[in-house]
This record gives C-alpha cells, structure tokens and sequence, in this order.
C-alpha cells in the first residue's frame, strides 16, 4: 500500500507498515468511533502520529463510511475560532452566525444529524478555552461525534490540565520512537531501497541518524534513493550512508 500523502517528503515507493504502534492506533480509533467517544494520540515529533491516524481513519471512511472531518490549528485559537474552524469543517452553507448563542445552536444542529469523527490535529495548539468548547460540543446529549486529538509531547500536558475534559478521555495512546529491534524489521517493508541492505548498516543509520524517528528515517530514506542513483549503488553501503549523513546536519 503506498502512502503517498501525509508523509513529510516526497518518497515515491514508501509503504505503510503496519507497526505494532499503528495496530494498536487502528484498534484504538475504531473503538473509540464505535463509542462515539474522545481519544488522544500524543508524542515527540516524527513518531508517525499523524500518518497513523489519517491511515486508520482512511480505512474506516472506506470501510465503514465514517464521515470524518478533519481540522488543524497552527496557533492557539479561541473559542470563537473554533466555531470558524467547525462551521468549514461542516461545510454548511450560509454566512457564520454572527452571535455565539446562535452559532452554537447552528452546530449543535448539524453535529446531530449523523454520525461523525473530528480528527483534530496539533492539538498541543489548543488553550483551555478551546479544548472546552470542544467537551461543550461532545457533551450535548443529541450530538453524535467521536472526537481524536493528535499532538506532540505538550497535547498530552494541556490536556491533563482540563480536567473536565481529561477525565472524559476514552483512550490515551502515547507514540515512542522505534526501537533498534523494531527498525530492524520495519524499515526493509518501508522502502525498497532498503530491502537487500545489510542489517548492520541499518543499525549503523538508525544509530547515527534516525534514532527511531520515522520522520528522520523518510528524510533519510530520501537522501539515501538519490545516492544509489547517482552512484549507481544497489543498495546502500556506509559510504553511501556517510554522504547522505553529511545532507542533514
């Protein structure tokens, strides 16, 4: 299954592999959609939350017809601008509602005329103000949305600190980095480039460079595609590793 969105570069060949961490991320989500409940994924930057999440709600859009809808906060937005964001979200026609009163009934009213999933991402972003608006939606009797919250190590911090909505957390699932073993078996599935390479030599670029990091290693993977080209390697070598070491700082 090639992944082709969601990925930090441009990596033509990479794969989804099904790491134990997205199985579990799978199972997470899905029974959290079924409970129409609120779940967070949190963890370091370039741990694969964001693919893993878009690839099991992909499945369950696909699968199932989940309707999800998916919004991103790049500052710490206010109420008021949550409204904004969940009125595009919606797609509902119209101009916004001018008054807060009559925006919320206004979203009230659509969140309850089907099911639906709210991916909400970089969720670190979101205040106190924010993260409650969010349990004031969840919280009325007629709307009917699962909500999934992903963010980096700070999502898991802000969150704890709202205890009205910490407390009605359904899952929490953290994202770790992979382990020497784990990279191993998993980066000879993620591209091709690195199927026929020796082993030692994939320890060698985890240790040196990729330290677990998804991110790191499709950065890596990257360098590494256009050394064999230019080199005309069939597989990577440590020289070939040392010279796409030196692109990344």
């Amino acid at each position: 299954m090639t992944a082709p969105t969601h990925q930090y570069v441009d990596l033509p060949g990479a794969c989804i592999v099904s790491t134990k961490t997205l199985l579990t991320a799978r199972e997470n989500i899905k029974d959290t959609v079924e409970a129409r409940a609120m779940m967070c994924i949190h963890g370091e930057a370039g741990f694969g939350k964001t693919l893993a999440v878009n690839t099991c709600l992909r499945e369950l859009e696909s699968g199932q017809g989940e309707e999800v809808c998916r919004v991103t906060f790049r500052a710490r937005p206010t109420a008021r601008a949550v409204r904004y964001e969940l009125f595009d979200a919606l797609g509902l026609p119209g101009e916004p509602p001018r008054h807060p009163s009559e925006f919320d009934r206004l979203l009230k009213t659509a969140l309850s005329e089907r099911p639906r999933t709210f991916l909400v991402d970089e969720a670190q972003w979101l205040n106190g103000e924010a993260f409650e608006y969010f349990r004031y939606l969840w919280d009325e009797p007629a709307t009917q949305i699962a909500i999934v919250f992903v963010g980096g190590a700070g999502a898991h911090t802000v969150l704890r600190r709202e205890p009205m909505l910490s407390s009605r957390i359904f899952i929490w699932q953290q994202f770790t980095r992979l382990t020497p073993e784990e990279a191993l078996d998993v980066v000879p599935l993620f591209h091709p480039v690195w199927e026929d390479a020796d082993p030692a030599d994939i320890t060698f670029a985890d240790e040196q460079a990729a330290h677990g990091n998804f991110r790191a290693w499709a950065q890596l993977t990257a360098h590494v595609r256009i050394g064999m080209e230019r080199m005309d390697r069939p597989c990577p070598d440590r020289a070939l590793l040392r010279w796409a070491f030196s692109r990344l700082g």
